[in-house]
């Protein structure tokens, strides 16, 4: 009935995802901090490692509005190009306190 909607960006850029789930329908989110660990997430500057902030957004929509909000953010934030960031769609088994 419902899922949940992942979307992983640089930081700073979840506000501009968040209004396009907006837009498209959706209820609202959750912005989380982020750091990534992959193998070429990590640069050096002056000999020290920096590791890129990253932004979690979650988002519960209901299943029949699932497609538009990941049609928009994938639209709006440019994720047909290498590096702007991923979504990806769980089911969600129970979901309690949902605002209507």
């Amino acid at each position: 009935m419902h899922k949940l909607i992942t979307v992983i960006v640089d930081k700073g850029q979840c506000e501009d995802a968040m209004e396009a789930a907006l837009e498209a329908g959706a209820m609202g989110g959750t912005i989380v901090n982020a750091r990534g660990s992959g193998i070429h997430e990590t640069s050096r500057l002056f000999a020290m490692d920096i590791e890129p902030e990253k932004e979690m957004l979650m988002i519960i929509a209901d299943t029949d509005s699932t497609d538009g909000i990941v049609d928009s953010i994938y639209r709006n934030m440019k994720m047909d190009e290498p590096g702007n960031g991923i979504i990806y769609v769980q089911n969600v088994v129970a979901a309690y306190g949902l605002a209507k």
